[in-house]
């Protein structure tokens, strides 16, 4: 008998999911500050590591092969559980992160680019699964997969460049933002549709374009009915929440609500990540959505990197090595796809060709939504390891990719639109406000944020790892960054008095904390007696 093979199974999975969540986290950790790269690359890459095709076949002392092929397949069912819990809330607080009213509101071009970039690479990942016969046809799972996770866009990566070029307020940067908005809700809805059609496949029932039109319908009318429920019942909503007033409560709730629409969700057959994602847009319109996410954050940065790590494991490195001509080609026409989907509607949005093609390779990263929708195909039996690893390989070209074509193309310092006229009216201010300290700059950050929320400013935080907002109101697009002791806001040049204004406010109230606090002989008393009683050996709870 192997060593550790008689392991208690709740033993197993406690030193299971000990393994992932600190090897995940430093393969993040690492990744990020050594390469720049996106942390969940990291996650992936560890999960791979140490699966069960790779060194979990291995069997170590005491503990044996601790990440060993089961019946259930190369996860555990309870690591699969942990991993589903994760994906929900990643998809929830993505909810959060996402304003209907904005997203509705947002421009042509932005719409134009989302859905541009999702129909072609749709159509060809689809097609590239039909071309090289791993599809009977187009409405086989291992397309409607390949397709689906080809349509997915990680914004956050491309967000990192254009705010490390000072090109977040751009005219191309404002547009891939807005078009990764539209790209993120219409890939939930692809997703949707996706899955009732591979369950419907799975349980033997004919597929036709009649069926594909009522799947079609089911998942919208779910998708606008929830949607619609969850807006009008949102701020209903929020009051209940108030009432308990502890803000773990508030989240905790939340999260509950999110878990049990998540289960409707995938009792209508339909993914679980649709409820979550659904719980939480519905949530982005209160004044909840902070509370919520700073009590989440935690239980975020400890259990989605286990998810990451075990789609990784699931990867099995020998079944992909048989298809590698066909996941080149597929990562090729991802790349192809995303671009031209995305460029050519630029072209009739007022960019020239420099301005498109910035557009172009600023959507074309892939992330977590792809990860999760080829995690979905494998996990129900839709496709195998050779079209999840497909999937994971186009995932990983296209992520390391992006940012590399995205800050070259802002080498050239040509104008993006087609009239350079247009330039004057989106120059960019910057407003750069330094401070004695970084614990001083934090809190003008979080003050200035607040502010522009009380102007009914929509306020996104575009990576939890860096403290960059998008900043929108209509027309109207600030970027805010904060890097150690100094602020940095660049606001398009005809809203550049609006901005200055609200940030002349805060330093006003700023400047009025400090001198009361200065003139304040409370804290100098109160500083005293904390002194005193230290010294004497007083008691917190010792009344004066």
């Amino acid at each position: 008998m192997p060593p550790g093979t008689d392991i208690d199974p709740i033993v197993r999975f406690i030193l299971q999911l000990g393994v992932l969540i600190i090897l995940t986290r430093l393969g993040g950790f690492w990744l990020r500050r050594w390469l720049r790269l996106p942390g969940v690359l990291g996650e992936l890459l560890i999960g791979m590591a140490i699966g069960p095709y790779a060194l979990g076949r291995i069997d170590w002392p005491i503990v044996g092969s601790l990440f060993r092929l089961t019946e259930t397949g190369a996860v555990s069912p309870e690591l699969h559980a942990i991993a589903t819990f994760a994906s929900v809330i990643l998809l929830f607080l993505s909810g959060l992160e996402t304003d209907l009213s904005t997203f509705l509101r947002y421009s042509i071009a932005g719409t134009a680019v989302g859905i541009g970039g999702v129909v072609l690479s749709f159509a060809l990942g689809a097609g590239t699964a039909v071309w090289f016969g791993l599809a009977d046809g187009w409405l086989d799972p291992a397309a409607l997969f390949l397709g689906a996770a080809a349509t997915a866009t990680s914004v956050g990566i491309s967000a990192r460049i254009l705010s490390e070029r000072r090109k977040m307020d751009s005219p191309e940067g404002v547009t891939i933002l807005a078009a990764a908005v539209f790209d993120d809700v219409l890939g939930i809805i692809v997703l949707a549709i996706v899955v009732g059609m591979a369950r419907t496949d799975a349980a033997g029932t004919a597929i036709a374009w009649r069926h594909v039109a009522a799947i079609a319908l089911k998942a919208f009318g779910f998708w606008i009915g929830a949607t619609a429920a969850g807006l009008l019942l949102a701020r209903r909503f929020s009051q209940m929440l108030k009432y308990f007033k502890s803000p773990r409560a508030i989240a905790a709730l939340a999260l509950g609500c999110a878990l049990l629409l998540a289960g409707l969700s995938e009792m209508a057959g339909l993914a679980m990540i649709i409820g979550a994602y659904i719980m939480g847009l519905s949530l982005s319109r209160t004044d909840l959505v902070q509370v919520i996410q700073k009590e989440i954050e935690g239980l975020q940065n400890i259990l989605v990197p286990v998810f990451f790590g075990a789609m990784g494991m699931m990867v099995n490195l020998g079944a992909v090595s048989g298809v590698l001509k066909v996941g080149a080609v597929y990562a090729l026409l991802a790349v192809v796809s995303k671009v031209a989907g995305c460029a050519l509607p630029a072209l009739f949005c007022g960019f020239n060709r420099h301005g498109a093609v910035r557009i172009g390779v600023g959507m074309l990263p892939r992330g977590e939504v792809a990860l999760i929708v080829a995690g979905i195909g494998l996990t129900s039996g839709a496709i195998g390891q050779d079209i999840f690893g497909i999937a994971i390989l186009m995932t990983l070209v296209t992520t390391l990719l992006g940012p590399v074509l995205l800050a070259g193309s802002f080498e050239n310092p040509a104008s993006g639109l087609r009239h350079p006229e247009d330039d004057a009216q989106t120059a960019v201010r910057q407003i750069i406000l330094s401070f004695p300290s970084p614990d001083m700059a934090d809190f003008m950050r979080a003050r200035i944020v607040r502010a522009f929320r009380h102007e009914e400013f929509y306020v996104y935080r575009l990576s939890p790892d860096s403290a960059t907002y998008h900043i929108r109101k209509d027309a109207m697009f600030f970027t805010l960054e904060c890097e150690g002791d100094t602020l940095a806001l660049h606001v398009p040049a005809q809203y550049e008095t609006l901005a200055r204004l609200v940030i002349a406010e805060e330093m006003l109230t700023l400047r009025s904390m400090l001198h009361l606090a200065q003139e304040s002989a409370n804290l100098d008393t109160m500083e005293h007696d904390l002194v005193a009683d230290l010294f004497a050996g007083g008691h917190p709870d010792k009344t004066p």
